[in-house]
């Protein structure tokens, strides 16, 4: 059992992880010329491999650990070259505020139908005040942003459906990473295993689309930006906390990325946020305060109940 002090470090490692991530649909702005395919195989293609690189030592020490839980890493490795593909190409065709919503705001429910499904997880009325508060907050984020914009034609339908198929990969990999570390693996080897084979699928994806990658410098900087920062030091701190809180209240933590992602789309992108859109950043944000809090009472609940999950 871990103590609270090392469950609240993994909640601020997931917290550091969700602002990093919350720049990369601001970022890929800068860089019009290369497809959603491109800017998702650069940045989690280079960064998993980084990730793997730095794990190698304690990836062959485990290693034979790590070969008795093959379907993880597998499972875990595929979700990863999925997620960036569906995740910025749901951001090119509904923005960046509905694609990062959808994405991140469906990944909670997923990731809790996950455990639910194959780990019995019986998930506290604690926790699901809190996830009602995040999904509000992205329904008023998602519904601020298409009417501003009337952005959800046949084009942000199809966002809208790669949203959540992003939504659906990222919790199949935390949870596959979860399931790794739970099983004895050591953080950094999960992470690097599953995230460094993800790359090595994403390679091919790379070759076809980055050509534009070296035709002008702002393609150049937004590829080793996205590969370095959001991808490579956000999932290090995304590992290190997954190591001490549950999948699913990982996935609810991460609800603040499309704050970081609102706010910066309206100051650098010139996406417009209405009421109802900052609304929704006050619901996502009294999200984080229900989960993370182990004790407080429930707004909605008379009852006090654990925010642990597992």
């Amino acid at each position: 059992m871990l103590s609270s002090q090392q469950r609240l470090n993994g909640i601020m490692g997931v917290l550091i992880a969700a602002i990093l991530w919350g720049t990369t649909g601001t970022a890929a702005t800068y860089a019009p010329d290369l497809s959603p395919l491109a800017v998702g195989a650069v940045a989690m293609g280079i960064g998993g491999l980084l990730q793997g690189l730095i794990a190698a030592t304690t990836i062959i020490r485990q290693r034979q650990l790590i070969s008795r839980h093959l379907h993880y890493v597998l499972t875990g490795a595929v979700a990863v070259a999925v997620y960036p593909l569906a995740f910025y190409a749901s951001m090119r065709y509904a923005g960046v505020t509905v694609g990062t919503v959808i994405s991140i705001g469906s990944a909670p429910l997923l990731s809790a139908l996950i455990e639910y499904r194959f780990e019995r997880t019986r998930l506290t009325k604690q926790w699901m005040c809190g996830a009602a508060l995040g999904v509000g907050g992205m329904m008023l984020l998602c519904l601020a942003e298409s009417n501003g914009s009337n952005s959800l034609n046949d084009r942000g339908m199809t966002g809208i459906f790669l949203g959540l198929l992003a939504g659906f990969t990222c919790a199949l990999y935390s949870w596959s990473a979860r399931r790794l570390m739970q099983a004895r693996v050591a953080a950094r080897a999960a992470m690097g295993v599953t995230f460094g084979i993800g790359g090595i699928l994403l390679m091919p994806v790379l070759l076809m689309t980055g050509a534009p990658l070296l035709a002008a410098w702002n393609n150049a900087a937004v590829g080793i930006y996205m590969a370095l920062v959001p991808m490579f030091v956000g999932y290090i701190c995304y590992g290190y906390g997954l190591a001490r809180i549950p999948a699913s209240m990982a996935t609810t933590i991460t609800l603040l990325e499309p704050v970081i992602a609102a706010l910066l789309a309206v100051l650098f992108v010139g996406e417009r946020l209405p009421f109802s859109g900052w609304a929704g950043v006050a619901l996502i944000v009294a999200c984080l305060g229900v989960i993370t809090a182990p004790t407080k009472k429930c707004p909605f609940s008379a009852a006090r109940h654990r925010a642990d999950v597992i």
